[in-house]
This record gives C-alpha cells, sequence and structure tokens, in this order.
C-alpha cells in the first residue's frame, strides 16, 4: 500500500512541475532591428500655364479653384502665351503666396 502511496506522490509532483513549466510567463518577443526610415520622393507632375485647361489648373495647383483657373485660360486667351511662369502674378487674383506654393509645379512649355 504504501508503494502505491509513493507513486501517486511521485505522479502529483511530477504533474504539478509539468504545469508549471507550461504555465510560466514567456520572455516577450525581442524587438526587430532598427532600419532606416524609408524616405518616399513624391514626383513633382509639372503643369504647362500654356496648355492645362481650367480643370487641370485648379485640380493641380494648390489655392487655385475654378474661378482662379479660369482667369488663368481667360489671361492667357487674351494676352498670348505665358513667357514665364513669374508673369502669373498678372492674373487678378494670384498673389506671390500662390506662385510660391505652386512655383515647383508650374512650367511655360
Amino acid at each position: 500500500m504504501s508503494r502505491l502511496r509513493l507513486s501517486s506522490l511521485v505522479f502529483a509532483l511530477l504533474a504539478g512541475f509539468s504545469l508549471a513549466a507550461h504555465a510560466a510567463p514567456t520572455e516577450p518577443p525581442a524587438p526587430a532591428p532598427a532600419t532606416a526610415p524609408q524616405v518616399q520622393v513624391a514626383q513633382v507632375t509639372k503643369v504647362s500655364l500654356n496648355s492645362a485647361d481650367a480643370e487641370t489648373l485648379a485640380r493641380e495647383l494648390s489655392g487655385v479653384g475654378a474661378a482662379k483657373a479660369q482667369a488663368i485660360v481667360a489671361y492667357r486667351d487674351s494676352q498670348g502665351p505665358f513667357a514665364a511662369v513669374d508673369e502669373l502674378l498678372e492674373v487678378k487674383g494670384i498673389g506671390p503666396a500662390i506662385l510660391e506654393k505652386n512655383r515647383d509645379r508650374l512650367s511655360v512649355d
């Protein structure tokens, strides 16, 4: 009978150790090694002041809505093609701030 109790006791101890080992908290996964951030360079789409329609000008230029885009086209129709991007300042409603915001997007091709 004592052999049966000893076997039961050993079984209980081994089962307890087994459960304790499986229930122990695990180490959190190591953080991934730091990598250099990837920088995406936005490609600037050039808009030609001499060929773009009012819809394109309004869509592509910052601070230019339908009315200002229409004024650009009207100026071009009455004065001829733009010789330089800076000539955009002659259009009513276009000031230096709007020109500077859009300078990199504009061309007179």
